[in-house]
């Protein structure tokens, strides 16, 4: 069952890294569970990747490795000795920081190291750079305070030039995290983790650095494709009153080139774009230079992807989630970001691009980043492998107070300015399933002005407040779709989570859970198989797009396409990409062999008395069981046509339908709602075994040749056993047939 992938990274930029050799003084924490990369994790080579491949120089040092700390009391000044080391940029409660403590928010961690600076160019500025530390940061250098940061997910940088000396320097950094008793945007963390809530992260967790840059530089970069006008159209921010000169390149050859002034849009031409698609993921190399007088006095690399994304009506009248004027349905899955060494942070940039790697491997077009948004490297392999994103803004109680709800738009803007140029991402979702939701529609509002290259899912699953480009619902193990709307597109934001427990790959061993349970990978494959074909039959009816619970295990949760450690892949997945595939192909015609009584009452035989062991059979004598119309259970049961009271544990049925001749070239599918277990049978043949429960009338194909062969000419007999435990319940069971399109 193992298949053990290993795949090698690629490393983009130069690193001048000052790291000293540590030796053997560090090792990771104690940890239930440890990916493969953790092993490759040294003190004198952690990240040492390029880590803004979107803006390249070429000189830079890498400030990851070992750092001293302490944790002290929230309002203590900073200590005058240091506990230990920690290896930066892993948080402290992680394995591979070395240290796997908690840190409450009563308080304060705090970093230290020494550095010595890089030789700057005449009239140059050092700057310090932080990828992201969570959540409230402040910064010394030589014990001058350089400045304050508040946010944990975005980057930020200080420029500490002033406060250099010649030789040796000293960096302080403290940090204050509240975790889930404040309301900060913190997505999945709790100081108490448990079920769909995870470990802590506090402090550094992405890469710290120092880039020596000239007195008049690039600060950031701004790219927006314009695919209808063929023109990218790029802001170099930098000192007013210089020129930039932009050149650009596809596959080596100088394709454009233009000149504006800094600070202001500049449009270039692309004639005739590559443009970016899943399947080929064009990318256009860009050298961006900043000119004073004609002279080059600073130049930074660049890329970019020519994409258009909007909502817009098929030939139908559906509206449809478009890719470059293209509707493509988009499949992928809920996305965590989680690892069990190192929590926020993977071991390694080969192992972040694993994830994506897998992703595509299963047929998957997307991904939904989930109540996080990862380093920039994350989204360089999703640009450069072709996956789209779905990217959420990390969520926290920002609706509680004013103050709240100001510092979730700061830090919204901040989460879009950081990953704006990145082609990958298509959508922007606010909010999940109601997590400190709040105004809604002015939110969407603003991002929609904020950022109109892009469409805005205003909330992914509960509360929808009809706004926004997206009408998004989560249904578990679902699938399902909203009706059609006018101005938005329907998705399906969760489905899935079907689980499946590992032993030796658990984080713990005990206590490990999932929406629905399978023994072993081809019973986990099927259910999977079924549910993406199942996904098949909405798109006809407005479905756009659908996200599968999850990419891998976390923590205690075991619905993961792969276990928690990467190392056992929990599907077949040859299977699940032709699953994935099938996707795309026109939908199916569906045939009604025997109705249901959705829309019109069928007469069942039944009883809810255990019958003799043939009771399944043809042959059987039902004469003596009652008789009633589907569909049978309770009022109120989700989905649930009641025509028939059933309220007790179990419920038998059986009605025979005639059949004058046999399908050709034609699957085999059940219509069925069911609340809960369910056993189908055919001509006294088992044809299919459900789990759980359904919240609709869902299309079931019957894969394998059991059903087709228990078809015949003339009488057949449809017989069902549903079994109840709790709740509301419910069972209708039909026949279709389903014919491929030419």
């Amino acid at each position: 069952m193992k298949n053990l992938l290993v795949w090698t990274g690629v490393v983009i930029g130069l690193s001048l890294s000052l790291l000293p050799s540590w030796g053997e003084s560090w090792k990771p924490a104690p940890s239930p569970l440890m990916t493969r990369w953790a092993k490759d994790v040294s003190p004198d080579r952690v990240w040492p990747e390029y880590p803004r491949p979107q803006m390249v120089r070429e000189k830079w040092v890498n400030l990851n490795g070992l750092w001293d700390y302490a944790v002290t009391p929230k309002d203590a000044s900073q200590p005058e000795k240091w506990e230990g080391q920690i290896l930066v940029p892993f948080c402290i409660e992680s394995a591979l920081s070395g240290v796997g403590r908690k840190v409450l928010p009563t308080e304060r961690l705090w970093y230290h190291r020494k550095f010595t600076p890089p030789e700057l160019p005449d009239g140059g500025r050092l700057l310090l750079h932080f990828g992201a530390v969570d959540w409230q940061t402040t910064v010394w250098v030589n014990g001058k305070q350089v400045g304050e940061h508040t946010g944990g997910y975005d980057p930020f940088t200080f420029d500490i030039t002033e406060f250099l000396k010649p030789g040796e320097n000293e960096l302080v950094v403290a940090v204050w995290d509240p975790t889930d008793t404040g309301w900060q945007p913190r997505g999945k963390q709790v100081l108490d983790p448990k079920g769909i809530w995870y470990t802590a992260v506090t402090g550094i967790w992405q890469t710290v650095w120092l880039e020596p840059v000239p007195a008049q530089h690039i600060e950031k970069l701004k790219l927006v494709p314009d695919v209808d006008r063929e023109c990218v159209i790029v802001t170099a921010y930098a000192p007013t009153g210089l020129t930039v000169r932009l050149k650009a390149r596809f596959a080596g050859q100088d394709i454009a080139e233009t000149r504006g002034a800094a600070g202001q849009p500049i449009e270039l031409r692309i004639p005739q774009p590559k443009l970016w698609w899943p399947e080929e993921p064009n990318l256009y190399d860009l050298e961006v230079s900043l000119l004073s007088e004609g002279r080059v006095v600073d130049r930074v690399e660049s890329y970019f992807g020519m994409r258009k994304v909007s909502v817009e009506k098929d030939e139908k009248g559906i509206n449809r989630l478009m890719l470059n004027g293209r509707f493509v349905f988009q499949y992928g899955p809920l996305d965590q970001g989680w690892w069990p060494d190192g929590l926020y942070t993977p071991a390694s940039d080969e192992a972040l691009k694993f994830d994506i790697e897998m992703t595509k491997k299963f047929g998957m077009n997307m991904a939904r980043k989930h109540v996080k948004y990862e380093p920039e490297r994350w989204y360089y392999w999703c640009d450069k492998l072709g996956l789209l994103v779905w990217q959420d803004m990390p969520s926290g109680d920002a609706g509680r107070n004013e103050e709240s709800r100001a510092n979730f738009r700061k830090e919204l803007k901040a989460m879009i300015d950081a990953r704006f140029n990145h082609p990958s991402i298509i959508m922007w979702i606010p909010f999940n399933e109601g997590w400190g939701q709040h105004d809604t529609c002015d939110i969407v509002k603003w991002i929609k002005e904020y950022d109109p290259s892009r469409v805005v899912n205003e909330a992914s699953g509960w509360h929808d407040n009809g706004c926004g480009d997206i009408s998004d619902m989560h249904r578990y193990p679902g699938p399902g779709v909203r009706p059609i709307e006018e101005k938005r597109a329907c998705v399906l934001g969760e489905f899935g989570g079907l689980g499946m427990p590992i032993p030796g790959h658990l984080w713990k061993e005990q206590g490990a859970w999932g929406y629905v349970a399978y023994a072993d990978q081809e019973a986990l494959t099927d259910a999977y198989c079924e549910l993406l074909a199942q996904v098949r039959f909405l798109i006809p009816q407005g479905l756009c797009a659908a996200v599968y619970t999850q990419t891998s295990d976390v923590e205690i949760e075991v619905n993961g396409l792969m276990t928690y450690d990467r190392e056992v892949i929990k599907i077949q997945v040859d299977r699940a990409a032709e699953a994935a595939r099938r996707l795309h192909l026109p939908p199916p015609a569906v045939q009604v062999l025997v109705p249901t009584s959705e829309k019109q009452g069928q007469v069942w035989r039944y009883s809810t008395e255990t019958p003799s062991e043939n009771w399944m059979t043809p042959d059987f004598d039902d004469s003596t069981w009652k008789e009633g119309s589907g569909g049978f259970g309770t009022q109120g049961t989700p989905g649930a046509v009641v025509r028939t009271v059933w309220n007790t544990s179990d419920i038998w049925l059986r009605r025979s339908f005639n059949l004058e001749k046999l399908p050709e070239h034609s699957e085999l599918a059940l219509a069925i709602h069911h609340d809960e277990d369910a056993e189908v049978y055919l001509n006294g043949q088992l044809i299919k075994r459900t789990k759980g429960f359904l919240t609709g009338y869902t299309i079931v194909p019957l894969t394998g040749d059991a059903a087709r062969k228990a078809l015949k000419l003339g009488r057949n007999v449809l017989a069902v056993h549903c079994h109840q435990t709790r709740g509301g319940q419910y069972i209708d069971v039909g026949l279709s047939l389903i014919v491929e399109k030419e």
